[in-house]
C-alpha cells in the first residue's frame, strides 16, 4: 500500500479535493447528501490515482535519467510497469463506476475526464503549454462535483474550474523551473525551457493573477459573504508567498512554494467558502 501511495503521490490530492468539496457545498447550499459526497470522494481518488500512475508509466524512461526523479518508484524498481498498469486500470474503473453511481451525466462525461487527465502525460513532448493541460485536469474536479450534486452544468463551477486551471498552471511553471536545463537538453517542452526562468516566473505571476480574479468572480456569482471573501484574500496571500519564495537564481525553496503554500491555499479557500455557506443558510 505504501508503494502505491508513493507511486501516485497521494498527499498531493490536497490540491484539487478541497475545490471539489467546495463546489459540492455551493451546489447543495449546504452539506450534499452523504452518498453523493462519498461517491464524489471515490471518483476523485480514482481519477487522480489513474492519472498519476499513467504519468509515472509514460515518463519512466525520462524519470530514469533525470537526477531529480530517478528515485521514483518505477525507475527505482519498487513498482514494476505491470503493477503500475494494473493499478492504473483498476483506478480508472473505480472512477467510472463512481461516476455511474452519481448520475447519467457524470457517467457520460467520465471518458472525457479520463482522456484529459491521462492525455496530460504526453503533452510535455509536444507543447510548452502542458502546464495548462495539467490545470485543466484539476479544473475538472469542481465542475464534476457540481454536476454530481445537481445533474447539470452551471456558471459558478465553470468559473471556479478556470480559477483552478490557472492556479495549477502557475504553480506547475514554478515547479518545472527545477527541470529547465534537463527539459531543454532532452527536447521536452515547458515554459521555463522555452522562455527561461525569469520570463517563466512572469508568466506564472500572470496565471496566478488571473486565477485570483476568477476566484473573486466566483465569490460574486454565489453572493459570497465575509468568510468567503476572507478565503479569496487568503488565496491571494498564499499566491504572493509563492513568488516571494522563488527567484530565478534561487530554487532552494521551490518545494515550500509548491506543496506547503498551495496545500494551505486550497484548504483555506474550502474552509472559508464552506463556512460562509453554512453560516448564511
Amino acid at each position: 500500500m505504501k508503494r502505491y501511495l508513493s507511486l501516485v503521490t497521494f498527499a498531493h490530492t490536497i490540491f484539487a479535493l478541497p475545490f471539489a468539496l467546495l463546489s459540492a457545498v455551493l451546489a447543495a447550499r449546504g452539506v450534499p447528501p452523504l452518498p453523493t459526497l462519498a461517491w464524489i470522494l471515490v471518483a476523485m481518488v480514482g481519477a487522480r490515482s489513474a492519472a498519476m500512475a499513467f504519468n509515472r508509466i509514460a515518463d519512466r524512461d525520462v524519470d530514469a535519467v533525470n537526477p531529480r526523479t530517478k528515485g521514483r518508484d518505477i525507475p527505482a524498481g519498487r513498482v514494476s510497469v505491470a503493477e503500475a498498469s494494473v493499478f492504473c486500470a483498476l483506478s480508472a474503473a473505480v472512477f467510472v463506476f463512481a461516476a455511474s453511481r452519481l448520475n447519467p451525466l457524470c457517467l457520460a462525461l467520465s471518458p472525457v475526464a479520463l482522456a484529459v487527465v491521462l492525455g496530460y502525460s504526453y503533452a510535455k513532448r509536444v507543447t510548452a503549454l502542458a502546464h495548462l493541460l495539467l490545470g485543466l485536469g484539476l479544473a475538472i474536479a469542481p465542475v464534476g462535483a457540481w454536476i454530481a450534486v445537481t445533474g447539470a452544468f452551471a456558471l459558478p463551477p465553470v468559473v471556479l474550474g478556470l480559477s483552478v486551471l490557472f492556479w495549477v498552471a502557475g504553480f506547475d511553471v514554478i515547479y518545472s523551473l527545477q527541470d529547465e536545463a534537463f527539459d531543454r537538453e532532452h527536447g521536452l517542452f515547458s515554459i521555463p525551457a522555452r522562455l527561461g526562468a525569469r520570463r517563466a516566473l512572469n508568466v506564472s505571476t500572470a496565471f496566478h493573477a488571473l486565477s485570483l480574479a476568477l476566484l473573486y468572480a466566483v465569490f460574486t456569482l454565489v453572493n459570497g459573504g465575509v468568510l468567503f471573501g476572507l478565503g479569496v484574500v487568503l488565496a491571494g496571500a498564499f499566491l504572493v508567498r509563492q513568488h516571494v519564495l522563488v527567484k530565478p537564481g534561487d530554487l532552494s525553496r521551490v518545494n515550500g512554494a509548491f506543496f506547503t503554500a498551495n496545500g494551505w491555499l486550497s484548504v483555506a479557500v474550502f474552509a472559508c467558502g464552506a463556512a460562509d455557506v453554512f453560516l448564511r443558510r
